[in-house]
């Protein structure tokens, strides 16, 4: 006969609720990506605005996810760190100052940069994550992706929508199954006593 279990604790819960943040990530990045590819012809408002909302609500959920880790201090400090870049970027996306297609280009790249580092340094020190080599993998592409815009931002609106718009849904494929994999491997983790 086993004896009552003790209370989770804040980030013991925080952490099986991590792959929540993860999965709502990829469906949100699903969802911006296919708007973003079913209306090419926007106006660069618009895709500020849809890139500025996709980074401002990533930020948020890299926040979360940051405190919902099992993951060393300094690898959540990273990702906390990468979470408030994005969730800045994502505002600075709609100041009316922002009417530049390279400047548009040049945050989205340093967003997605500065999440690719997060992503693969996390998963590249923790023998123990939680599909670590998706994580890698998609850690080293969005860092690529990001370095693509930085150092060659597109010249046109269009190819920016439907590069972003095809990176978004694969990112969110990705992240989508990511996410049921970490719900999968958290609900087999028996709670501790």
């Amino acid at each position: 006969m086993t004896g009552p279990q003790a209370p989770e604790g804040p980030l013991h819960l925080l952490s099986r609720a991590a792959w929540q943040s993860v999965l709502a990530a990829g469906a949100i990045s699903l969802v911006v990506g296919v708007l973003i590819l079913a209306w090419p012809e926007a106006t660069l408002t618009v895709a500020a605005i849809v890139f500025g909302v996709y980074l401002f609500v990533s930020g948020i959920l890299q926040v979360v996810a940051a405190f919902g880790t099992h993951a060393s201090t300094g690898l959540r400090v990273l990702a906390f760190v990468s979470g408030v870049i994005c969730i800045v970027l994502g505002l600075f996306c709609f100041r009316s100052e922002l009417r530049s297609l390279l400047l548009l280009a040049l945050w989205i790249g340093i967003g997605w940069l500065f999440r690719g580092i997060a992503q693969t340094v996390a998963a590249v020190s923790d023998p123990t994550a939680p599909a670590r080599g998706w994580q890698i993998f998609m850690g080293v592409v969005s860092a690529l992706a990001g370095i693509v815009l930085i150092v060659a931002p597109f010249d046109s609106l269009e190819v920016l929508t439907v590069v972003g718009g095809c990176w978004l849904v694969a990112l969110g494929l990705v992240e989508i199954f990511m996410g049921l994999r970490l719900r999968k491997e958290v609900q087999g983790v028996p709670r501790e006593v």
